[in-house]
């Protein structure tokens, strides 16, 4: 299924992290799961929120410079395996990942897998999506 990420361009300094959650948090939108990739001098926060729109706003508001992503969420089956039978038939279709993070639901079952790829249309097909 297809979601909106919010993709948030920080500054790598100490309570950049801190400004950003506490503005979410003060606004009501709360953080489902997010991924921190950092440079020497910038951060790159990946994060799906509960209320995609909202959040957007608080975090533009709040002087950060945000965009939004469209982005693929898979449910996987949290066991051996399930991660490599999604791989393989996004291998077969010819799909490239752009990046990757993950959650698990914690209830052993089933876990969440968002992908970037260069066609999330291609992808979903070749998922059964």
């Amino acid at each position: 299924m297809t979601v909106k990420q919010i993709s948030i361009f920080l500054e790598n300094r100490p309570g950049q992290l801190a400004k950003a959650s506490r503005a979410l948090a003060e606004n009501g939108v709360n953080i489902a799961t997010l991924s921190l990739a950092d440079t020497t001098d910038f951060g790159i926060v990946r994060m799906i929120v509960d209320d995609h729109d909202k959040g957007y706003d608080v975090l533009a508001k709040a002087g950060f410079t945000v965009r939004q992503t469209e982005v693929v969420m898979v449910k996987v089956a949290d066991r051996p395996g399930g991660m490599a039978e999604l791989m393989e038939k996004l291998d077969k279709a010819g799909v490239d990942i752009e990046y990757s993070y993950a959650y698990a639901l914690g209830s052993g079952d089933s876990a969440i897998l968002i992908f970037r790829f260069n066609d999330n249309a291609k992808a979903e097909a070749a998922l059964g999506a």
